[in-house]
């Protein structure tokens, strides 16, 4: 019965992903629909630009988390 609900039930689109920094190397785990700049914690460069939708992912990604 659990199967037949699990089509019913929207899951999310939005993920949480790993980013590391162009500049230092420094990995920080971001929003892909990020409504902020993000910015690296350890040199200040730009990892992610909003959108509108999804955010611009400026860095390497890394993976992402589930």
């Amino acid at each position: 019965m659990s199967e037949s609900w699990s089509k019913y039930i929207p899951s999310p689109r939005s993920r949480f992903l790993i980013v590391s920094c162009n500049e230092c190397g420094n990995s920080q785990i971001v929003f892909d629909s990020a409504k902020t700049v993000v910015k690296c914690n350890v040199c200040g460069a730009v990892l992610a630009r909003p959108s509108g939708g999804k955010a611009i992912i400026l860095g390497k990604k890394e993976r992402t988390l589930e």
